[in-house]
């Protein structure tokens, strides 16, 4: 994937989201003895990156597309992007697919946007082949969480506007999922800093990333332990495996605990309401996995899309 395409996403997404600020973590800095910065994108409109890769997928639909219609599949994040994207352009007919366990404060924001919420399963697969159904029955477009390259150079941009603000950055972390953010992210970055070194972050229940480097394939659909991280449950794609081959992330696990604890200590330190998936980042500097003392360093803060009832269940644990 050629720079062009991070700058062209990043023109036409431009009007509608934020370039997100970078801010200085005193506190993690002092913890690790590096120079620790966090990229909020839960300040997005939808509180999550995913608006990004949505907002430049859908705004290269044909007008044939447009009138067929769009479905996705989405444990919550990608969802709201699509959501918020389609509302934006103007696309008249929506249905979005998440698991019935998706986390009420991800639903609440879905039920004020104008499209057709269908509750599918328990997990992102049932949804996603729930969504798939729906596609080959109906003709409408099926729009990718992650595996799709339009996608991919979306959330890229979140790589771009890190180098732009910070072009001293030396280490990148951020969660991974499916892939598309640490595909476009790494991508990105390679082509600005080679040298800036990208740790991607899974949970150890859903190892994915990890197993697909290792056995040289995409892991996709993934059967995964539970895990809070709802946002990076599941399969590696395969359009992030190709962009990445050649050139794998170095990827870390972290524990259910360490998500957890890396939640509290974004609240208690920074004031930031961060969910499960995205405190992920910042859960190898607490737990010293990752050493980043005399470095700078950039956690990406996926999202802020918490559920309450999760969060009160944390803070009394």
């Amino acid at each position: 994937m050629e720079f062009v395409h991070f700058l062209q996403a990043a023109r036409r997404i431009r009007p509608f989201i934020h370039h997100t600020p970078l801010m200085r973590s005193d506190f993690l800095s002092e913890w690790t003895g590096g120079d620790v910065w966090l990229k909020l994108e839960n300040q997005q409109p939808t509180g999550s990156f995913k608006v990004r890769g949505a907002l430049n997928k859908l705004s290269q639909l044909s007008p044939a597309e447009r009138e067929q219609g769009i479905v996705t599949a989405s444990a919550g994040n990608h969802a709201l992007g699509v959501a918020h994207a389609a509302a934006a352009l103007g696309l008249p007919q929506v249905d979005i697919f998440v698991p019935q366990t998706a986390p009420d404060a991800k639903l609440n924001k879905l039920r004020r946007f104008p499209i057709r919420l269908h509750l599918a399963g328990q997990t992102y697969e049932d949804a996603h082949q729930a969504a798939a159904d729906f596609a080959a029955q109906t003709g409408a477009l099926e729009i990718s969480a992650y595996d799709d390259l339009d996608v991919i150079a979306g959330q890229g941009t979140a790589g771009v506007e890190i180098m732009a603000d910070l072009p001293t950055a030396e280490l990148i972390l951020l969660p991974v999922g499916g892939g598309g953010l640490v595909s476009g992210v790494a991508t990105a970055v390679c082509h600005l800093n080679p040298a800036c070194h990208i740790i991607g972050v899974q949970p150890e229940a859903s190892p994915a990333a990890q197993l697909s480097f290792a056995q040289d394939q995409a892991i996709d659909p993934y059967d995964h332990a539970p895990t809070i991280a709802d946002g990076l449950a599941g399969g590696f794609g395969v359009r992030p495996f190709e962009l990445l081959r050649q050139n794998p992330p170095e990827i870390v696990l972290v524990s259910e605990a360490q998500i957890r604890q890396a939640i509290v200590a974004l609240l208690a330190e920074q004031q930031l309401v961060i969910e499960p998936s995205a405190a992920t980042a910042v859960a190898p500097l607490l737990s010293g996995a990752v050493d980043v003392k005399g470095k700078t360093a950039v956690c990406i803060l996926t999202g802020g899309n918490l559920a309450m009832s999760l969060l009160r269940e944390i803070i009394t644990q």
